[in-house]
């Protein structure tokens, strides 16, 4: 085990095999000085390396959590093969398999504390899909959606209609993975994972619609998932805005859901977007507030709250808790 004195954390490699045995590769990061409040799973955004969140995981870790950090399937240290030689994997399998690998192995390693999850955009999907989800206390989530286009931001949404929704399949098709590291946009990801994205639907039953055709509702375990979700929205994010966060936190029917928004101006930043808020230049006011709602359940003095649903149903996200 590799010991980081400076950060008061100690990292180690882990292995996590998946329920239809495919091994992912993690980290597991553990405080040092101070005692083990709880365990938290970190779940990446799509195509983005594990890697990314450990300053993040680090910083948790300093603060009493078990941290484990993970890559899916086909991404970063969990890529055995070039992603054009991969065939069933998408984001179902992301979730059903890896992020479910995951929990149980968390679980597992640290029954006697409670379980939290930090899950950034697609992420926040993720543990819906999970059988284990069920035992997750609290989730926060940053940004999370399924990339449904009509919620992008308005004033964004032709170019990332075209870049995503156009451009990507089709260079997907040429080359039968999409090359997103060659374009500078993280990590190649393989063709299912972007035609699931190309071509998501406004309901996750219709672009799962195949699988249910086959009797497996990837939707089952969702109501299971009966914890808190904080979910966080930047109001710079084109992906993540209000209706696209809506649009998920549908689906999590058993869970106390409360939505955010937090501007840039709030914690003196120009811009924060989809990605930055795990940079560590942000280590005093957004993880200090993430900190304190994982442990505490305090919701983060910066952020303008809605709770949800905002109506009975689903506050307009089209899905039906009730079902």
């Amino acid at each position: 085990m590799d010991r980081l004195h400076l950060d008061q954390a100690a990292v180690a490699t882990v292995c996590l095999t998946a329920n239809d045995g495919v091994e992912l590769v993690g980290h597991l990061w553990l405080p040092t000085a101070v005692e083990q409040i709880g365990t938290l799973v970190v779940n990446p955004a799509t195509a983005v390396k594990a890697g990314y969140y450990h300053r993040f995981a680090r910083y948790l870790a300093r603060q009493g959590y078990a941290v484990l950090t993970y890559d899916y399937r086909s991404i970063g240290a969990s890529r055995q093969r070039h992603p054009r030689a991969t065939r069933g994997i998408d984001k179902y399998a992301w979730g059903a398999y890896d992020c479910d690998a995951a929990l149980r192995w968390a679980r597992q390693a640290f029954p006697d504390l409670p379980l939290d999850v930090v899950a950034h955009s697609i992420g926040g999907l993720l543990v819906g899909l999970a059988a284990h989800g069920k035992h997750v206390r609290r989730c926060l989530t940053v940004g999370a959606q399924y990339a449904y286009w009509p919620d992008y931001a308005a004033d964004r949404r032709r170019w990332m209609w075209l870049r995503w929704h156009v451009l990507m399949p089709l260079v997907t098709a040429i080359l039968g993975y999409f090359p997103a590291r060659r374009l500078g946009w993280h990590e190649d990801i393989p063709a299912g994972v972007a035609y699931e994205w190309a071509f998501r639907t406004a309901r996750l039953e219709d672009s799962y619609a195949h699988l249910l055709r086959r009797g497996d509702d990837p939707l089952r375990h969702f109501p299971a998932m009966t914890g808190e979700i904080l979910a966080i929205g930047l109001s710079d994010d084109p992906f993540g805005t209000p209706a696209a966060l809506d649009r998920l936190l549908g689906y999590y029917c058993g869970a106390k859901r409360t939505r955010i928004e937090i501007r840039p101006g709030a914690v003196g930043a120009g811009a924060i977007g989809h990605f930055a808020y795990f940079h560590d230049r942000f280590e005093a006011t957004l993880w200090a507030d993430a900190l304190r709602w994982l442990r505490d359940g305090a919701l983060p003095p910066r952020a303008l709250v809605y709770p949800f649903p905002a109506s009975e149903n689903d506050g307009g996200t089209g899905h039906d808790c009730a079902q």
